[in-house]
C-alpha cells in the first residue's frame, strides 16, 4: 500500500502502518548517527537534557555529503541502523516514534518499536542523490563539531521510504525471506 505521513508521526498513522507499505513521508525530521546517539543517550542517562524533543519525531541515520551551490543538502543516503540499536530504545522511550536507516535491527529494538507504538522505515541505500531532493531545508541544531554527524534538522517533502517493522512487530525482512522459502 501507498500512503502519505506527516512528521511528526500521529499514533493513528503509525498503527495504521503494515510492514511493506510504501510511504511518502512530509514535515520535519532529523539526522543522527553514531556519535550524535552517544551523546544523546549520556546525557539522557546523566539526566540531561537532549538538543531536540523527541516526542512523535523520526531521526534518520544519516550523515550528508557537503551541499553543492544552491543546495540545502549534499546526497542524503541512509547509513547501518544496527550501529544505533544500542540507543534506540532508550530514545523510544522517550517518545521517539520512527526511525528511517538500512538494514536488520536487533530483537531488543523490535521489542521497544512494539512496547512504544514506534515504526521503521527503510530507505534505500546508495540513492542519496535522489533522496537529498526531497529534502528542502537542512539546519545544524546541535553537535557541530561531528560534522557530518551533526544533528539537523530537515524539512522534507514527499521523502519515500518502506515500513520495515510496524507497531506490532511485523518484519519485513522476515516475512519476504519466509514468502520466497515456499516457492
Amino acid at each position: 500500500m501507498e500512503r502519505y505521513l506527516n512528521a511528526p508521526l500521529k499514533q493513528e498513522d503509525i498503527k495504521s502502518l503494515k510492514a511493506g507499505d510504501y510511504v511518502y513521508i512530509s514535515g520535519t525530521i532529523y539526522t543522527a548517527r553514531d556519535a550524535a546517539h552517544k551523546r544523546m543517550y549520556e546525557a539522557m542517562l546523566s539526566g540531561n537534557e537532549i538538543p531536540m524533543n523527541l516526542q512523535d519525531n523520526i531521526i534518520y541515520y544519516m550523515g550528508p555529503s557537503p551541499a553543492r551551490e544552491g543546495h540545502p543538502i549534499g546526497s542524503a543516503g541512509p547509513t547501518t541502523s544496527s550501529r544505533m540499536d544500542k540507543y534506540a530504545p532508550l530514545l523510544m522511550e522517550h517518545g521517539l516514534k520512527g526511525m528511517i536507516g538500512k538494514g536488520k535491527r536487533s530483537p531488543e529494538v523490535i521489542n521497544a518499536i512494539i512496547k512504544n507504538g514506534a515504526v521503521y522505515f527503510a530507505a534505500v541505500g546508495g540513492a542519496g542523490a535522489i533522496l537529498s531532493k526531497t529534502i528542502k531545508k537542512s539546519e545544524i541544531i546541535a553537535y557541530d563539531d561531528l560534522g557530518t554527524e551533526a544533528i539537523r534538522k530537515l524539512e522534507v517533502e514527499n521523502f519515500p521510504a518502506i515500513v520495515v517493522i510496524d507497531s506490532n512487530g511485523n518484519n519485513l525482512y522476515e516475512t519476504v525471506v519466509d514468502a520466497y522459502r515456499t516457492i
